[in-house]
């Protein structure tokens, strides 16, 4: 008989509404367990590794990639693989985060032997605090649920969710500890849109030389109206003799000349243009001009130097062609 779509509705809600109720009950377990695991991942001197089996497993690889990504060097290892030889890729200098929700893995509990001869610290993700592979770490960490979502109650699905909302718990605190930076994170993520919005220099964006376009005050406006079109940028600086900036000369300007029926053959460009216009220092992250052009509702912006010469002069397409946008 076909499902009806309120049930279909009602049992996602029921899923979502458990798995929510079982990440909010792992607040009040961030005790001093969850500090010391802390301070092992982050004396940690080589990488930390991540074993689990199963459905943790695919969750215990999800959170080695976000240690990786942030600031904490981790790998993940299959714990039967591990039996096999991968047992080689764990050093001395590593720390090892095995996660069960039963605690009793028998793939897991194999290694323990091994892991204790090597001296590697322990630190486990468990639903049983009693089980033994609670027991046999240095931390552990309570992730159990009261309830699977699943109405079964055997699939794996809140204890999962559980056990990966604690792993994002524990990278986020070893992020904020290292003092891991926004930069930090693109030098991680050098591709894609992320890379370029948190490494691109304006530099790599602005026109410099000869397609900056620059008007002296006394020009007349149809030659800076001229100087605009050929640039194609919507702006003209105006700068002095020695390159300094004076100010600038938009297409917001032309339209307010215009309404002050402004002659654009007998006027100067500095009768009509906007004076302490904002700028930006040479080295800059595109990233901060686009706040600042968002910020201040402008679509270019003068490249200044600290003697307040022009070097450069960046737009708002150069950064949507650059990706930053």
């Amino acid at each position: 008989m076909p499902i009806h779509d309120d049930k279909l509705k009602a049992l996602a809600s029921r899923v979502l509404t458990v798995e929510a109720e079982a990440v909010a009950q792992l607040a009040a377990r961030v005790d001093d367990r969850f500090a010391r695991a802390c301070r092992l991942l982050l004396a940690c001197q080589g990488r930390i590794v991540v074993l689990g089996i199963g459905k943790p497993g695919h969750i215990g690889g999800k959170i080695a990639a976000t240690l990786a990504s942030t600031g904490t060097p981790a790998f993940f290892v299959h714990p039967a693989e591990a039996s096999h030889g991968d047992m080689g890729m764990i050093t001395a200098r590593d720390v090892v985060l095995a996660l069960s929700n039963s605690g009793e893995t028998d793939e897991i509990l194999t290694l323990l032997p091994l892991i204790k001869r090597l001296g590697v610290p322990l630190v486990a993700l468990a639903g049983n605090l009693g089980s033994t592979l609670a027991q046999a770490a240095d931390v552990c960490i309570d992730v159990s649920v009261s309830q699977e979502a699943c109405p079964l109650g055997l699939a794996p699905t809140s204890s999962t969710t559980a056990t990966l909302a604690m792993g994002d718990a524990l990278a986020v605190a070893l992020l904020e500890a290292r003092g891991f930076t926004a930069e930090d994170f693109a030098r991680s993520h050098p591709g894609g849109r992320l890379g370029r919005r948190l490494l691109l220099l304006l530099d790599d964006v602005m026109h410099t030389g000869e397609q900056m376009p620059r008007s002296a005050p006394d020009d007349y406006l149809r030659d800076a109206l001229l100087e605009m079109s050929r640039k194609g940028l919507g702006t003209t600086v105006v700068v002095d003799a020695h390159d300094r900036v004076l100010g600038v000369f938009t297409d917001g300007d032309l339209r307010r000349a215009l309404d002050r029926q402004v002659d654009v053959h007998s006027a100067r460009v500095a009768e009509v243009m906007t004076q302490s216009c904002k700028t930006i220092a040479p080295g800059t992250l595109a990233a901060e001009a686009l706040r600042m052009m968002q910020q201040y509702k402008i679509n270019a912006l003068p490249v200044v130097d600290g003697l307040g010469r022009l070097v450069g002069v960046l737009n708002m397409h150069d950064l949507l062609r650059a990706g930053v946008l």
